[in-house]
């Protein structure tokens, strides 16, 4: 019975906040950018979708200050981050809705500060590694 719970696991890739599974691409309603990030982004976990080389989505944790808007690998250079190296077009999923952004690296050591305070606010620690230079760190905007 455990095989069969873990294969039915393993059925449902980036589904829910509780699978650690890559998915593929988001489905639902595509939302105008919000102006600020604070209360749309409340949940813990959303999914993020990566274009590069095919859609590709995982759950992760985010963070909504005002109008910045941020998903933090720390210095895990994690398949995703790779995919925003190669096409920095994004989508997340945040409830029902669907946001189309693109993601930039941050490297400025205050607007990391300002980040890991909301981070810590919200989650009740500290990001491991606070060295900009070491992490990743993006910023997710709406697409020009």
């Amino acid at each position: 019975m455990r095989n069969l719970m873990f294969l039915v696991a393993l059925a449902l890739p980036g589904c829910g906040d509780f699978s650690p599974i890559s998915g593929g691409e988001l489905t639902g309603t595509v939302k105008p950018v919000p102006v600020d990030w604070t209360l749309v982004a409340g949940d813990d976990v959303v999914q993020l979708e990566t274009r590069a080389p095919e859609p590709y989505s995982v759950n992760l944790w985010i963070i909504g200050a005002g109008p910045d808007l941020y998903v933090f690998a720390g210095d895990n250079r994690a398949a995703w981050i790779e995919h925003m190296a190669l096409n920095p077009e994004v989508r997340v999923q945040i409830g029902d809705g669907i946001y189309e952004l693109t993601a930039d690296q941050v490297t400025d050591a205050g607007e990391f500060e300002r980040f890991a305070d909301a981070w810590e606010s919200k989650y009740g620690r500290r990001p491991q590694n606070e060295n900009v230079g070491e992490t990743y760190l993006m910023k997710l905007a709406a697409r020009s």
